[in-house]
């Protein structure tokens, strides 16, 4: 049974969930068009992996649209979606835990809106926005978290965040929206 989460909520994935191994990220938006006017809205989901103190080691640790797979195989962007049109996740991230190493202590899942500024687009233009956390051996939602507050003027969102606490892996639903200009300045956040 998937759990909804509200913003600011924490959730135990693995503790309870034994032989979690391999999750899917799902993320999706449907774009309010009757507000839009400047074109079809690209949102971008990316993935910045870190290490103690929420700083990303370099470059290699985001993974986006530019870098589908990190360079260790653990996390894997399924691919860019350009309009977000059509039902279900707009963009997947996939995440072995296992083969996270020791050393990355969060993984933080965030969506930008490419060339927001030189489009005139904002989260205000978006509607229906979740993150969802699959189990990908069986293909059940484990937990799923909906964007409900007004995002207006905003052009990115840290969705959420994927940690290690105690052995166990957990959610935390985060739902920041920032006027970050693409995945480069989300990613300056965490020291890049």
């Amino acid at each position: 049974m998937s759990v909804n989460l509200q913003k600011g909520q924490k959730v135990d994935l693995t503790k309870g969930n034994a032989g979690l191994k391999r999750i899917i990220i799902g993320l999706g938006w449907d774009e309010a068009s009757k507000l839009n006017k400047g074109g079809a809205i690209d949102c971008d989901a990316s993935a910045i992996l870190c290490g103690p103190g929420e700083k990303v080691y370099s470059k290699d640790d985001v993974v986006y649209f530019g870098n589908l797979r990190h360079k260790n195989g653990a996390v894997n962007h399924q691919g860019d979606n350009l309009t977000g049109a059509g039902d279900g996740d707009d963009e997947q991230i996939t995440v072995d835990l296992p083969l996270i190493p020791a050393n990355y202590e969060k993984i933080v899942f965030v969506v930008n809106i490419y060339k927001a500024q030189e489009r005139r687009q904002h989260f205000g233009l978006i509607e229906n926005a979740f993150i969802r956390i699959v189990d990908a051996s069986t293909n059940t939602e484990l937990l799923k978290y909906n964007l409900s507050e007004n995002y207006g003027g905003l052009t990115a969102m840290i969705f959420g965040e994927l940690y290690r606490h105690g052995g166990e892996w957990k959610f935390s639903a985060i739902g920041q929206g920032t006027q970050d200009a693409g995945i480069g300045e989300l990613a300056h956040r965490y020291g890049l």
